[in-house]
């Protein structure tokens, strides 16, 4: 995981050289990575503006590391949405993806069983987000992808931008028999700080937004009164700081595209990088509001599966077992 002792804003105008050092290095990972993956040929958009591929890359990683620089110091414009006039245009052709869960073996791409339902969660970088949900029982499958922005079909490239105003979510796809959407919802609120804004942990900007992305309005309805519940759970655990999650249902700004392929299920590919800057706060939501919703998993069930606090990702790559989840 991601060192998280670096994690406070700084006023610009009070920076000092130490500040700055602490800055840099809590953005650096997240960086790295990006960097890391314009080199990728396969992965770079097609050339835009009249420019050519390797300057396109070039300029990219130049303007994230100064971006995120600056988010990381309280300034910049990472921390505002873009107005959609002024997103990026996108393109039509939709991002090519290996249509099979590397843990679940699944589908992630729909149409999937009549039977199941689906939502979309935003929690910071998607990767630790996508594991948590991948290992709940009863969830059929998982995918990463960009949500409730202005720009059609985006690359990874153009959301760290910051000019597509998506956030970096994950399509969650589960059986109602075996797993109910209120512990879909535990796993939301307590995998990440839903009071953090436009920011999880190290990664600031508004692709790391917290956020519930409902397919129907039933799961709406419970979603936004989960918030309330929750919010009312972090007060009485002494944080003062008021929920920032979008709460979006059928009809609102809920477009998900997928991610690159080489996103998808990431942390349990080899040689990937653990990264996580998730916040859980390790508040749960109560359990009374769960048993009156039709929660099927119980306290003990996330006192021994749940997330912890600084970070997600130190688990298991396979789901946790159906009986083994209901009998914890």
């Amino acid at each position: 995981a991601a060192d998280t002792n670096a994690r406070g804003h700084t006023p610009c105008d009070m920076i000092s050289a130490a500040a700055t050092q602490r800055a840099v290095s809590a953005v650096a990972p997240r960086v790295r990575r990006a960097v890391q993956h314009r080199a990728a040929p396969t992965h770079i958009p097609a050339p835009h503006r009249g420019l050519s591929r390797s300057s396109v890359v070039a300029k990219a990683s130049e303007d994230d590391i100064m971006e995120q620089l600056m988010a990381m110091l309280g300034g910049g414009k990472k921390g505002a949405m873009v107005d959609e006039d002024k997103a990026l245009p996108g393109r039509q052709q939709a991002m090519k993806v290996t249509n099979k869960h590397y843990v679940l073996g699944n589908p992630i791409q729909e149409p999937f069983p009549d039977n199941l339902e689906t939502c979309v969660f935003a929690t910071g970088c998607f990767w630790g987000t996508e594991k948590m949900f991948w290992r709940v029982p009863g969830v059929y499958s998982t995918s990463v992808g960009y949500c409730a922005g202005y720009t059609q079909n985006p690359t990874y490239e153009e959301v760290c931008s910051g000019q597509t105003g998506h956030t970096e979510a994950v399509q969650v796809a589960w059986d109602p028999t075996v797993i109910s959407f209120a512990d879909l919802l535990s796993m939301h609120w307590t995998c990440h700080d839903p009071t953090q804004g436009m920011r999880q942990g190290n990664d600031a900007g508004t692709q790391y937004r917290s956020g519930i992305y409902c397919s129907t309005k039933a799961q709406h309805e419970l979603a936004k009164k989960s918030a309330e519940v929750y919010g009312a759970a972090l007060k009485a655990a002494g944080r003062d700081r008021d929920i920032t999650s979008e709460i979006n249902g059928p009809g609102d700004d809920r477009l998900y595209y997928f991610a690159e392929d080489y996103h998808q299920q990431y942390l349990a590919k080899p040689g990937a990088r653990p990264y996580c800057s998730a916040q859980p706060t390790g508040v749960p939501v109560p359990e009374d509001f769960l048993k009156e919703n039709g929660a099927k998993l119980s306290t003990s069930y996330w006192k021994k599966y749940g997330p912890r606090p600084g970070c997600t990702i130190q688990v298991s790559n396979e789901p946790v077992p159906v009986e083994e989840a209901l009998n914890a």
